[in-house]
Parts: C-alpha cells; structure tokens; sequence
C-alpha cells in the first residue's frame, strides 16, 4: 500500500491509540494507587508532593491497541516486519520500565536489560532490512541511550508527552516525503499514545507516566529512529528531531563527569532542570523544550531539500539553536536579576 493510500488507516489506526491512551487512565489510576506505585519527591524530582506513576502503562496499551489497528488494516503493509520490530522491542522496553516502578532494579541490572533490548530490535530490524551485522553494537547502544536519555529527561509535568508528539509528527512527515507507509504509521502512532496521556500529565499533573512511560518512549523512538535509518531513511529526518534532548542529556552527563561526580547518579542539573529552578512553571518548560526540537527537526528537514547553501544555513541555525537552548539558564537569570 502506498504512503497516500496508508494514511487513512495510519490515522484512523492514531485515533484508537489516542482514545485508549487518554481513557485508560481513569481505572488505573486507584488500582496503582491499591498496589503502592507512588513517586515519591526526590533529588531528580521537581515536584513536591506523593503522586502516582507508572501510568504509561495506559500510553502503552494505546500504542499497543493502534498497532493492531494498523497491521490489520495494512496501514504498515510496506514494511509489516519492521513495525513488529518497533512493536516488540518497545513493548519490551515497557516491561523493563515497569519492573522498576513496580520493584527497582539495580543500576547494572537496569543497564544490561536496556542493552538486550536494543540488541534484539537493532538485530531484528537488520534481519528485516538485509543490513550488515556490523551495524548491530551502534544500533544496540542508539537504542539502550536513547531509552535513558527519554527517562532522564522526564522530569517536569507534560515534557515526554510533548516530546513524543512533536517526534512522532516528524518522523510521520519524514515517512511521507519518503514515500515509507510504515514510518508514518510508527510516527502518527507515538504522537497519538502520547498525546492521550497528556492532559492527565500537563493539566492536572497527578498522574506520572513513571519508568514505564519513559522506557516506551525512549525505546520507541530509537527503534523507529534504527529502522528508518538502515531503511535508507536520510540521518536529518532522524537525527534532527532528538537533538535537544541528546544536547540536553549528554552535556549534562559530561558537565557532571568534569567536575567529578557520579553521572548515573540522581540529580537536578539537567538544562531543563535548572529552568524550572530559575522560575519557570512546568509547562513553560516543556514547551521550550518541544519548540526547540521541533526547530531542529523542521532544519532538518529543510537542510535535506535545499541547495548546498541552504543546507549549510540550516545546519548553523539548528546548531544556534541547540546552543541557545543550552545557554538559557544563564541568560534567563541575568534577565531575572536585572
């Protein structure tokens, strides 16, 4: 089926997910509640009240429900494997998160289950594809990153959600100019379950998405992210929409490292973090956030189509904008103290 002819189901595939994902909520809110799954405030955390995580379980249940729509509908019928693939491997994502809200694991535990399972989605994925093994380590890690940089950057009311819309969006428009049905599926897909929790989260903001929702999140993204890529998707359209939040995490980490302290340890030094410490609300923030990725997405893009120097523009401008976002805490509080 062509990428014109997939998007009805793709879409109507979106609103199963949407309607589960935003539905759920209100019955497994009191049983999680019943089983003690509460986050409690703490040195990463910016709120500062109990509240009930581990409702990605609801986000994943949709994503769960609008694949089954799309595989039975042929929204995906292009590339059948490479959703299961994304499917499984974000489902396993899942219960890797969700054994954390549940119970905790420990750090090396938690690193090797997340490294199993981009080892399994990046070899299955190559399997589908035809790829080289060779490829298998860098898909690997991409995947086993990615999910830790998705759970460290939720942090603040509505910023995953948010994130999982605007990558989804993109990477559905990157599989449309493409001409790859599959790839808008997976990005329609991710936006929709995430956008039906996102009331819950952004508006009342007590109800969590927890381990489970940010391990999905990661997983899903990266795996549809990997299979794009070895489909000969353009790294723009991959790469571009995560860049805030590989910026975000990865100078943080490094930030920590330089001054000699333990960077898997919790903390509230991400840029995100710091914003909010300046005074900026939740929401605030997360839009920021999601406004820059999509500013880096949307050059992406642009710095695929365009002629060499509209490229090179585009690049100079998404790389001022991920250094204006870094900088923010610093030219916001010179702007708070004048």
């Amino acid at each position: 089926m062509s990428v014109p002819a997939a998007l009805v189901p793709a879409l109507v595939s979106a609103l199963v997910a949407l309607a589960v994902s935003a539905a759920l909520p209100v019955l497994a809110r009191p049983v999680l509640f019943r089983l003690g799954v509460i986050d409690l405030p703490g040195e990463r955390s910016s709120h500062t009240r109990p509240t009930v995580r581990g409702l990605g379980l609801t986000i994943g249940a949709g994503f769960l429900a609008g694949w089954a729509s799309a595989l039975a509908t042929g929204a995906a019928s292009d590339g059948v494997g490479l959703a299961l693939c994304i499917v499984a491997g974000a489902t396993a994502a899942a219960v890797v998160g969700w054994t954390e809200d549940l119970r905790g694991l420990s750090i090396g535990s938690r690193a090797a289950l997340q490294l199993a399972v981009g080892l399994g989605g990046t070899l299955a994925i190559l399997l589908v594809t035809g790829k080289g093994l060779w490829w298998l380590p860098f898909g690997a890690l991409a995947v086993a990153a990615y999910i830790n940089v998705a759970n460290f950057m939720d942090g603040v009311n509505g910023i995953s959600g948010l994130h999982g819309v605007a990558v989804g969006l993109l990477y559905a428009a990157a599989g449309a100019v493409t001409g790859h049905a599959w790839l808008v599926a997976a990005g329609v897909l991710i936006a929709a379950s995430f956008a039906g929790f996102l009331p819950w989260n952004i508006l009342r903001g007590a109800m969590f998405m927890g381990d489970v929702g940010s391990y999905l999140l990661g997983a899903g993204i990266a795996l549809t992210g990997v299979a794009a890529f070895l489909a000969e998707v353009r790294l723009e359209y991959v790469f571009s929409p995560v860049l805030i939040y590989l910026a975000d995490t990865f100078t943080t980490l490094l930030r920590r490292a330089a001054a000699g302290k333990r960077w898997y340890a919790s903390h509230r030094e991400h840029v995100y973090q710091r914003l909010t410490d300046n005074g900026l609300s939740h929401v605030q923030v997360a839009l920021l956030v999601t406004a820059a990725s999509v500013a880096t997405g949307l050059a992406g893009f642009y710095a695929v189509t365009a002629p060499p120097a509209g490229s090179l523009v585009a690049q100079v401008g998404a790389a001022a904008v991920v250094i204006a976002y870094l900088t923010s805490p610093l030219w916001l509080r010179v702007r708070l103290a004048r």
